[in-house]
């Protein structure tokens, strides 16, 4: 029994440092792949040059490119990455769904229906940028109501509903019927709100303003700290919510914890940038597969991380280094995001038999 006990210890001690080799690697990339996003683009710029600008202040043409364009830009993906694969990894484990993600089940279409309610209900005055401060806030509170919404629709019909793809359906359909109801307050809408409507709609990553980024990272900031705070709750519900139950967890708070987060997280990225879709389902499987563990100790973290890595390479592919053209980076990221979503498909067929 004794010997038992000694072969396990080496064995932890190299499972432990494994996963700190792969959080390394994967920091190393993120750093990597930020620099590169800065680098890249219609116009070459060399690294040394990017490391001067940030110890010698000239006030040339690539300081103009680097601080006004490219670093919002890659601070802007980083956010985004991160937020989208921390609400894909929540909702995955509050709904014991492996399809569960902000895009999927209309999360996304409910913030984006909170801002069409603000630009195309009130007032085409709060339009993000034309009030530095109060314009982006009422825009991103906008979107997490309409985010907290559907979570909140989504959750009461999971209870119901279990099968997987009943509840995916669901969300799609919700997703349409948003789309639906948008379309027809754009009918109804004035030419100026339309327009003002309409160009949000063609957000990116590169249209955020000095005040809309500042905002961005606050509340992707918040959000990765009630991650955090709410790791034991994931481990918990993990394991069912009434064995968490059973361990005191406290499952009313669990959940507006969880929500909460989830509908800053995802209400602020879709609020500035759009709605983005299949980050917040690949990356915390990516995650899972690399560490291979469910714990959340570790998911959180390594999600963080590696949802900034995908969303940076997403990003220097959508831009085409070396071209004017720029691509929308919903398609890259669902390029990079649909062969997952058909993986899980298939390895749940494999091992239950049926999805």
């Amino acid at each position: 029994m004794k010997s038992e006990v000694l072969a396990t210890v080496p064995e932890e001690i190299r499972l432990r440092r494994n996963k700190s080799l792969i959080f390394l690697v994967l920091f190393i990339l993120l750093i990597f792949f930020f620099i590169l996003d800065i680098v890249l683009g219609s116009v070459s710029i060399r690294p040394a040059d990017i490391f001067r600008a940030f110890f010698e202040r000239t006030d040339s043409e690539i300081e103009t490119i680097i601080f006004k364009f490219r670093l919002p830009k890659a601070l802007t993906a980083l956010a985004a990455g991160i937020a989208l694969s921390l609400s894909g990894l929540q909702m995955q484990t509050l709904f014991r769904n492996p399809m569960a993600g902000p895009y999927v089940l209309g999360v996304s279409s409910g913030a984006s229906l909170g801002v069409a309610l603000v630009i195309l209900g009130f007032s085409a005055q709060f339009v993000p940028g034309s009030f530095p401060r109060l314009g982006n806030w009422v825009l991103v509170v906008s979107a997490w109501l309409g985010a907290g919404a559907v979570m909140m629709l989504i959750m009461f019909l999971s209870s119901k509903i279990r099968d997987i793809m009943t509840i995916l359906i669901i969300g799609i359909m919700l997703a349409s019927g948003i789309s639906a109801i948008v379309s027809i307050m754009q009918y109804f809408s004035n030419e100026t709100m339309l327009k003002a409507y309409v160009i949000w709609t063609m957000g990116s990553l590169g249209n955020l303003s000095a005040g809309q980024l500042q905002v961005l990272l606050l509340t992707v900031a918040a959000g990765m700290i009630l991650s955090l705070a709410s790791v034991k709750m994931l481990n918990a519900l993990l394991l069912g919510e009434n064995y968490a139950v059973s361990i005191g967890l406290n499952l009313r708070l669990s959940r507006i914890v969880i929500f909460t987060c989830t509908s800053i997280l995802a209400g602020s990225v879709t609020a500035f940038c759009g709605p983005i879709g299949f980050i917040g389902i690949a990356v915390p499987h990516i995650t899972r597969n690399l560490f291979r563990t469910s714990d959340h100790r570790i998911l959180v973290p390594g999600t963080i991380i590696a949802g900034g890595v995908v969303m940076l390479i997403s990003d220097i592919i959508s831009q085409l280094p070396g071209s004017v053209n720029i691509l929308p980076v919903n398609s890259v990221t669902s390029l990079i995001g649909i062969p997952v979503v058909l993986w899980i498909i298939l390895r749940n067929k494999r091992d239950t038999g049926s999805f």
